[in-house]
C-alpha cells in the first residue's frame, strides 16, 4: 500500500512539474514574438508617434496607454486622437500614435471655413473639407506642408487660357510728286486700307484677376494696302526779299508772321546757309526789328534751321498760284 501511495504522490508532483514548466515555455514563445505576458515590473519597446514626431525604442513598465503617456509626461487635450484607446495593454513592439485636433482656417473663394481636423498636411485638411483644387491653383502654405493649431490656409485660384486679339494696321503712304501741278494739288490715285493682325496671348489671372499677359504668337490675317498719292510740286512765285528770320512759339505749324503780307497769303522761306525751304501760311503780324522780315512759327523754324540758332539769313518768295 505504501508503495502504491509513493507512487500515486510521485505522479503528482511530476504533473505539477510539468504544468509549470509548460507555462514557461509559453511564456518564453510570447516573449520570443514580442507580446510580453502584462507584468508591469518588465521593460517594454514602444514606438511612439505623436502626430508625425516618431520616437522608437521608449522603455516603458506601463500596463495600458495611459500609463505610458503618464509615465512619459505626454500630455493629450481635448480633441487629440489616440490610437489605441487608453486603456488597451501594451506590450514590446506596440505602435502607440496620438493625432493631434488642430483648429484652422481655410480662406478660398473669398470666403472663410472653420474646421477641426486632425490631418497633418495642408493637402489633407483640403480634401477633409471638400475643398478641390486645381493642378494650377497655389496653397499657402504648400499643399505638403504640415499645419499647426491656429493656423490659416489660403488658396489663390489660379486660371491660364489663352487670348486671341484682333489689331488694325496702319497702311504706308506712296507720295509721288508731279511738278506740272500746283504745290496745292494732291490726288489720292489708291485708296489706302488698313491691314489686320491677330495676337494670341498667354493670360494668367489669380482669383479673377488679370496678372500676367506674355505674348506667343502674331498672325497677319490681312495684308495692308498702300495709299498712292499724286502731289503736285509746282510753285509759282512773285517777289521776293532777304533779310533775317527768327522763330516764336504761337500755334505750333507751318505759320509765320510778316510785316507786309496779306494774313491768309503763302510765302516759300528758303535758309540761305543750307538751302531748305518750307511753305508757310502767314497769319500774324511781326516781326518789327532792322532787318528781320518774318517770324517763323516754332515748329517751321525747325524744319530748315536748329532752333539754338535763333537768327537766320532767309529769302522770303511771295506765292501767287
Amino acid at each position: 500500500m505504501l508503495n502504491i501511495e509513493n507512487r500515486k504522490l510521485a505522479r503528482q508532483i511530476e504533473a505539477a512539474f510539468l504544468a509549470v514548466s509548460l507555462s514557461w515555455i509559453i511564456a518564453s514563445c510570447t516573449f520570443a514574438k514580442g507580446k510580453n505576458p502584462d507584468f508591469s515590473d518588465v521593460d517594454k519597446k514602444i514606438v511612439f508617434n505623436d502626430d508625425g514626431l516618431v520616437f522608437e525604442n521608449i522603455s516603458s513598465q506601463a500596463g495600458t496607454v495611459g500609463e505610458f503617456l503618464e509615465e512619459q509626461k505626454i500630455s493629450i487635450k481635448e480633441g487629440d486622437n489616440i490610437i489605441p484607446s487608453l486603456d488597451n495593454k501594451i506590450f514590446s513592439g506596440l505602435k502607440i500614435i496620438i493625432q493631434r485636433g488642430k483648429e484652422v482656417v481655410i480662406s478660398v473663394d473669398k470666403k472663410k471655413i472653420e474646421s477641426h481636423t486632425l490631418l497633418a498636411n495642408v493637402e489633407g485638411v483640403l480634401w477633409e473639407n471638400g475643398v478641390s483644387i486645381s493642378e494650377d491653383d497655389v496653397t499657402s502654405p504648400t499643399r505638403l506642408s504640415p499645419i499647426s493649431d491656429g493656423s490659416e490656409i489660403k488658396i489663390t485660384r489660379v486660371v491660364i487660357k489663352e487670348e486671341v486679339k484682333k489689331e488694325n494696321i496702319n497702311f504706308k503712304t506712296i507720295t509721288q510728286e508731279d511738278e506740272k501741278l500746283s504745290w496745292r494739288t494732291r490726288k489720292v490715285t489708291q485708296k489706302g486700307e488698313k491691314g489686320i493682325k491677330e495676337l494670341r496671348y498667354r493670360v494668367v489671372f489669380h482669383n479673377g484677376q488679370e496678372i500676367s499677359r506674355k505674348l506667343l504668337e502674331t498672325q497677319i490675317t490681312k495684308e495692308p494696302v498702300s495709299e498712292m498719292v499724286v502731289q503736285g510740286t509746282y510753285v509759282k512765285v512773285g517777289k521776293s526779299h532777304t533779310g533775317t528770320a527768327t522763330w516764336y512759339s504761337f500755334r505750333g505749324g507751318l505759320f509765320a508772321a510778316s510785316p507786309w503780307l496779306p494774313i491768309g497769303s503763302y510765302a516759300r522761306v528758303t535758309n540761305k546757309e543750307n538751302g531748305k525751304q518750307i511753305i508757310v501760311k502767314i497769319n500774324d503780324r511781326g516781326p518789327f526789328g532792322d532787318g528781320r522780315i518774318i517770324d517763323l512759327d516754332k515748329v517751321a523754324f525747325a524744319k530748315i534751321a536748329p532752333l539754338g540758332q535763333g537768327v537766320i539769313s532767309v529769302k522770303v518768295e511771295e506765292i501767287i498760284n
